[in-house]
């Protein structure tokens, strides 16, 4: 009913009755028959707002609903429900309070289910502050739209809004053709998205079946490779083998060749009925010849190379030997004897070597001039221009050299510089110099040539040859050259009277034991060992010469004072000269013993020497005679020189000494 009365509502106002309202002050409330709510509709009713007149009829309803129709054009299907209630004339008369005398005159009774009840009354109603019937007799008024509320429109209106409604439908159409395409276009999309799905389906499963043929592969490989490997040589390798130039892409082929024949002669016996081996076999055996044929011919044109004049050996040695190391280990592997006869041919060649350079090096460092150091160099010698005393007035000559000085000659165990002289500056220097020049730099060279020598058999032969069998070679290649340096040093030492000198050798042949050591060179200690035994053995005779010089000056003292006073009163409580002599040579010795132990022949050389110059002072000074203080003054200056002359010394053994000259300095010291 509420489209009947909607439709009623949204037609014009010449097509409603004369009796009947537009408008109703009251307020809209939920109903599904009529204008109002009973107590029986009220529950579970769906709420709809109804802007519907109170005194609307069953045919004005009617007239509204067909004219609603023509005018939208709608199509819904009409519906038709008959009121069964009350007249609207008589609620309204109920409502204003009439006579009950209009109620008789309804035609049609009331439905007991629709009749209003006491509740019905109880709702309130806006009216604008007029009653029912200054309301009911007030002009119409025109309904007031709230938001959203339907009005009719006049036929200017539907002219105005019809372009509008036009320009609507077009863009909806254009909308409606943009849609299609995107919907086509879209389609199309899920059609291609479709093929490329089911290509990557088909990608995959591809991809998973080349996995599988991959694993399967490798496994196969995993299993067959090594064997395939063992039973098969490449061309390259046999044409690099054949003709390729020696380098080390060359070595790492002969070592596949080795490992290949190995791994052959291993298998060979276990696998007789091996085709692939059996045919290898003869293949891998004319390889390895050639490799060997081919080293063979590389070792000796080196080893030629060698023997050419003005050449450095440890240049080829490093640069063309052991670069190719392996290649021997290979050749002593499959040939043994060959690899022998090039190793004797190598030894020979470096014995002839050595002995060459160090014979013309020794030729150049004989060209050196040298102080002389005769039996007239010791202590108790009685020289006529060096009678007299230290502090005499009179001046001594001395000789262009110092036998008793150490002086700068200890500089060569001080240097930093480990290069020998070469032969050039050799020959050509015009200085002079001690023994131990030439001693230093023959030695020298001597030892960083075996230590090179040494280091390249070591690298180049091993692990073919065993360490011993090394040595061997190395004594084998030095032998002339070892005897060579010490005929030099018996040269140097057989008519010499240097203590100095011959000291410093000793300690510059221990600096080189030491430094071979470090290096791990035992070859050339026996060199050096039979080169100390030359050493210590003239020291103590150049020792016991000096004792033996001071026992004779001793006992060509007379035993008795002079009786003269014109004697005695040429005797002098100065410092004797040898005292002068024994105090400097003292301080040589220990300044190139700070490091010696007591066990040394050295110490009881010099304790024996000590002892004599002892005597030698104490006869000396019974000239005076009765004369005590003198005396005593005399040793006590001689004592005191010797202190002052060896107290910057260090070491275990001057301290012994400063204590000792100490003691016997405090002795005599109150007669000073």
């Amino acid at each position: 009913m509420w489209l009947d009365r909607l439709a009623g509502q949204s037609s014009s106002p010449s097509s409603s009755q004369p009796g009947s309202r537009a408008y109703s002050p009251a307020r809209r409330t939920p109903s599904g028959l009529g204008p109002y709510i009973t107590s029986q509709q009220r529950p579970g009713l769906t709420p709809r707002s109804s802007s519907l007149s109170l005194a609307s009829t069953e045919s004005s309803a009617s007239s509204f609903l067909a004219s609603s129709r023509r005018a939208n054009g709608s199509t819904l299907k009409e519906s038709r429900t008959i009121y069964a209630g009350p007249e609207p004339v008589e609620i309204l008369e109920k409502l204003l309070g009439d006579d009950r005398q209009h109620a008789s005159t309804a035609k049609s009774p009331i439905n007991p289910s629709s009749s209003i009840s006491a509740e019905d009354f109880q709702l309130e109603f806006d009216f604008g502050g007029l009653s029912m019937r200054e309301l009911a007799l007030a002009e119409d008024s025109p309904i007031e739209e709230s938001d959203g509320a339907y009005r009719p429109q006049a036929a200017e209106e539907y002219e105005r809004d019809k372009a509008k409604f036009e320009d609507l439908h077009r863009s909806i159409r254009a909308c409606d053709e943009v849609l299609g395409s995107v919907e086509t276009n879209l389609t199309s999309f899920r059609n291609d998205l479709a093929t490329v799905s089911a290509d990557i389906e088909t990608l995959q499963a591809r991809s998973t079946a080349l996995n599988v043929r991959l694993e399967n592969r490798k496994a196969v490989e995993k299993g067959l490779g090594p064997i395939v490997e063992e039973i098969s040589v490449s061309p390259t390798i046999v044409s690099k083998i054949a003709e390729g130039h020696i380098d080390e892409t060359w070595v790492k082929v002969v070592a596949e060749i080795d490992k290949r024949a190995a791994a052959q002669k291993k298998n060979a016996s276990n696998t007789q009925g091996n085709k692939g081996l059996q045919d290898l076999g003869p293949l891998l055996e004319k390889l390895v010849l050639k490799a060997v044929e081919r080293i063979r011919d590389f070792l000796v044109s080196q080893i030629k190379a060698l023997r050419s004049p003005h050449i450095n050996a440890q240049i080829i040695q490093h640069q063309n030997f052991l670069k190719f190391k392996d290649l021997y280990s290979f050749l002593h592997k499959h040939h043994s004897a060959l690899a022998d006869e090039i190793c004797q041919a190598y030894m020979n060649t470096m014995r002839w070597y050595y002995v060459n350079q160090f014979t013309r090096y020794e030729s150049a460092l004989k060209k050196i001039k040298l102080h002389s150091l005769d039996k007239t160099d010791v202590l108790g010698n009685e020289d006529t221009s060096r009678k007299g005393t230290v502090l005499s007035g009179s001046k001594i000559a001395g000789p262009p050299h110092d036998a008793f000085n150490l002086g700068r000659r200890i500089d060569l165990l001080r240097t930093h510089n480990q290069s020998a002289l070469s032969s050039y500056l050799a020959e050509e220097d015009q200085s002079t110099h001690y023994l131990e020049v030439p001693f230093r730099n023959f030695n020298l060279a001597l030892i960083d040539n075996a230590s090179s020598e040494y280091t390249f058999l070591a690298s180049f032969f091993s692990p073919a040859l065993s360490y011993s069998t090394i040595s061997r070679h190395f004594t084998y290649i030095f032998e002339p050259t070892f005897q060579m340096g010490q005929a030099m040093t018996k040269e140097l030492l057989a008519d010499t009277y240097d203590a100095l000198g011959v000291l410093l050798g000793i300690r510059l042949n221990q600096h080189f034991q030491f430094e071979l050591q470090r290096r791990k060179i035992p070859a050339a200690d026996g060199y050096l060992n039979g080169t100390a035994m030359l050493l210590w053995p003239r020291l103590q005779f150049i020792m016991n010469a000096h004792c033996d010089s001071v026992r004779t000056l001793t006992t060509a003292l007379p035993t008795r004072p002079p009786t003269s006073k014109s004697e005695q009163s040429k005797l002098s409580a100065a410092p004797h000269v040898c005292t002068q002599r024994f105090g400097q040579l003292l301080q040589g010795v220990l300044a190139l013993s700070t490091e010696a132990g007591d066990d040394e022949p050295v110490v009881t050389s010099l304790r024996r020497l000590r002892s004599e110059m002892e005597a030698f002072l104490t006869k000396y000074s019974t000239a005076f005679g009765t004369d005590k203080r003198k005396r005593e003054r005399f040793l006590y200056n001689n004592y005191s020189l010797i202190l002052t002359i060896i107290s910057d010394t260090n070491g275990k053994l001057a301290v012994e000494e400063q204590e000792h000259f100490e003691g016997l300095k405090t002795a005599f010291q109150e007669a000073a």
